[in-house]
């Protein structure tokens, strides 16, 4: 059987991550290059004149026009970390590389720092993914399915009325090829016509077609300019679907993940987090060797994300 190019690509290896950023000074001049890759500018008056003030935690730069100080984290996710950047960048790695995820746990002990700690980065570096991906929309053909994550509580309801299952929409785009080129989950209020409409609003293309198992709520695309295209399945298993092949697939993928690296987490608060992450790693696939530096770039990119609102709000990317 030939093999599959994307899945036996050799990607970026442990001793080459080590080799490349192994110390901090490494990680500093990383991180400075994505952020100025033209030189220093101050993010107050864009001067680019600066002088370097060192502490025991961080380098500060101070700009000698206005002297406005700031760091290489200031503005982005990771801004008033204690931790180093050697311990980020490795967390970012691992993160990036894990093709079903991985847990805080994991991260705890793979990292050498406390469970909490561990926690923080996994959800700000996912977040960070899930920010990255809201950003696009799918197009061309894309095949949709409704599915649930979570179980049933004991003692509590049972099937769709279960208080612990969360509604969500999975839809694949494909290539003239028919093959996979983008996947994105997202969470849904329920399996309604409006609610439907909403999501295809915000997250396709007029003029996509959508190819559905003919529940009535995705007639509801048409609203946002897209076109339906139902195949009645007839009681048929998902794998007896070719015209649902990939959105099974996807579903029958992130289940893995979930089941496999995730024993307990809140689906109705964090589920975003980990549909993000879960994107970020399957539409970058084609290149796992940058994969890193790509999210670097998407926590670059990121807001602050205090700590105090990642753990009180829901919050949606």
């Amino acid at each position: 059987m030939r093999m599959n190019r994307i899945q036996f690509q050799p990607g970026l290896s442990m001793l080459a991550f080590i080799e490349r950023y192994g110390t901090e000074a490494q990680c500093e001049a990383e991180l400075e290059q994505l952020r100025w890759p033209n030189g220093f500018s101050c993010p107050r008056c864009d001067s680019t004149t600066y002088g370097i003030i060192r502490d025991s935690r961080r380098q500060r730069y101070q700009c000698k026009a206005c002297r406005h100080q700031t760091t290489l984290t200031a503005g982005t996710i990771m801004q008033a970390s204690k931790i180093s950047m050697r311990v980020w960048f490795l967390a970012i790695y691992l993160i990036s590389q894990a093709k079903t995820g991985i847990s805080a746990m994991a991260l705890m002990r793979y990292l050498g720092v406390s469970y909490p700690t561990a926690w923080l980065i996994h959800h700000r570096v996912m977040h960070a993914m899930a920010e990255r991906e809201s950003r696009y929309k799918l197009g061309g053909k894309v095949q949709v399915d409704d599915a649930y994550l979570g179980g049933e509580h004991s003692g509590g309801k049972v099937g769709r009325g279960s208080e612990n299952k969360v509604p969500f929409v999975a839809a694949v785009s494909l290539s003239p090829q028919n093959r996979p080129l983008r996947v994105k989950f997202s969470r849904v209020i329920g399996f309604t016509r409006q609610a439907i409409a909403e999501w295809a609003s915000f997250c396709l293309m007029p003029g996509t077609v959508v190819v559905s198992d003919g529940l009535a709520c995705f007639r509801g695309v048409t609203s946002a300019g897209c076109v339906h295209e139902p195949e009645i399945t007839g009681g048929r298993l998902p794998r007896g679907v070719p015209e649902l092949l990939w959105v099974n697939t996807m579903l029958s993928n992130l289940k893995t993940s979930t089941s496999g690296a995730y024993h307990a987490f809140r689906f109705g608060k964090y589920t975003d987090h980990y549909f993000g992450a879960f994107e970020f790693r399957f539409n970058r696939r084609s290149d796992l060797a940058t994969l890193h530096e790509r999210l670097l770039n998407a926590m670059i990119d990121c807001l602050p994300l205090p700590e105090r609102r990642l753990r009180s709000e829901e919050l949606s990317c």
